[in-house]
């Protein structure tokens, strides 16, 4: 039985711009730095950035990462867009809770998530 994540792993093309991206702006701590691999954490998760070969075609799809939106999904998108991070919509409202999409440099899938009140 799934009990968890334990790992997400996430190809990236430029890795000292993702490291920062996750590091500086969405406050995940490094645990390992390489050219090729790093591996960030957040309240017990890892999230494993793998360096892409430059021949090798990015585009959408893909993992998608959802981040607790903490007390307030309206102030977090806003302290995003403060450090730079563009949204690809406004929040969306579902029975099961609230969502609002961006992408890292990567343009990799990301989202905020704010379970229904």
């Amino acid at each position: 039985m799934i009990n968890g994540i334990s790992a997400v792993w996430l190809p990236v093309s430029d890795m000292d711009r993702a490291v920062d991206f996750y590091e500086q702006k969405l406050g995940l701590t490094v645990k390992e730095r390489q050219p090729e691999w790093s591996e960030l954490e957040l309240d017990g998760q890892c999230i494993g950035l793998n360096g892409r070969p430059e021949e090798t075609a990015g585009g959408d799809g893909g993992a998608l990462i959802a981040f607790s939106a903490g007390d307030s999904i309206e102030a977090e998108v806003e302290r995003l867009k403060g450090e730079g991070v563009e949204f690809s919509g406004g929040i969306s409202d579902h029975p099961w809770g609230r969502i609002v999409p961006f992408k890292d440099p990567d343009g990799n899938d990301l989202q905020l998530f704010a379970p229904p009140a």
